[in-house]
């Protein structure tokens, strides 16, 4: 079983492979690093290591606040495990952190964890000013007593997969090219709680969640989703925004879903979604009536989307 540790004092490995990096999404680049990462610790008999940060160290330096990530660490360590990881250490990044020398940074992890390989990325860089590149790695490396293995840059129809580009994509609402570029649809996670029952006045009840304030945020509107509820995979409808049909003044958009085929009550519980197809963009309607017919289309198409998966 996986260990997710928070703290360099939870773990002393004796050897083990190592890699590090920031992995908001673990997209199909990171996925470049970690499978062979796996691969080739279990090919050794050793476990294998991924030393991730939380907050992100460009939220840190640059003192960005807007909604940023596409992985929170819990959502992170469980694809990391899925992925055969058997340690992530989720280090806590903060000014102090960035201020490390590379030597002193890296000195400390090797002295807890031992690694024989560290896996990096292409444009990797670590330390103070970033001066632990590549080529200055390795010879702390030569020192210390590791080598470094780099992994070239991953690229899906001729552009680079980065995290910076999902972020993008999804606040242009086009789940389908960033779920390309992840490997998998991408997903949030929030507990259920109490609304207005405005759905299910309409015949469609919803599940309002409360999701991170700090995770990206996708473009309003309506998405066919598939909804991980009580550890069962179901078919959902879920909408972002604000309900303009009926003159609200919410602040900031609601996420609300409708479980397809699901009666029963939600509340408190955890709901995970997959965003797999945006609808259409929410709209104001004149009538609830035409409001209840939209809904009715956008099940109809769910279904339709959601067989053909």
């Amino acid at each position: 079983m996986m260990q997710h540790i928070h703290d360099l004092n939870e773990l002393k490995l004796e050897r083990s492979w190592m890699t590090i990096g920031s992995f908001d999404g673990l997209h199909l680049g990171h996925q470049q690093i970690i499978r062979p990462l796996v691969e080739g610790a279990r090919a050794a008999g050793l476990p294998s290591v991924v030393v991730t940060f939380f907050p992100h160290p460009q939220l840190v330096l640059k003192g960005e606040t807007r909604p940023f990530y596409l992985t929170l660490p819990d959502a992170r360590a469980r694809i990391l495990e899925e992925m055969g990881v058997d340690v992530v250490f989720t280090y806590p990044f903060s000014l102090e952190t960035s201020r490390l020398s590379a030597r002193d940074f890296i000195s400390s992890l090797h002295q807890a964890f031992g690694f024989e390989n560290l896996m990096i990325g292409y444009d990797f860089a670590l330390g103070k000013d970033r001066e632990g590149t590549g080529v200055v790695l390795r010879e702390i490396g030569s020192q210390v007593g590791f080598q470094i293995l780099e992994i070239p840059p991953y690229q899906v129809a001729g552009d680079l997969v980065s995290s910076s580009r999902i972020r993008r994509l999804l606040r242009e609402g086009d789940v389908h090219k960033a779920a390309a570029l992840l490997g998998r649809d991408f997903e949030i996670s929030g507990a259920v709680i109490r609304g207005d029952n405005r759905g299910k006045s309409l015949g469609f009840a919803t599940s309002n969640l409360e999701v991170h304030p700090e995770l990206v945020d996708l473009k309003q509107g309506v998405y066919a989703c598939r909804a991980v509820v009580g550890g069962e995979y179901r078919s959902a409808v879920t909408n972002i925004g604000v309900r303009p049909t009926f003159g609200s003044d919410l602040k900031s958009p609601r996420i609300e879903s409708h479980i397809l085929d699901f009666s029963g009550d939600l509340y408190g519980q955890q709901i995970r979604l997959y965003f797999v197809e945006r609808l259409r963009d929410e709209r104001k309607f004149d009538r609830v009536s035409d409001l209840i017919a939209q809904i009715e289309g956008d099940v109809a198409r769910t279904r339709e989307i959601l067989d053909r998966k």
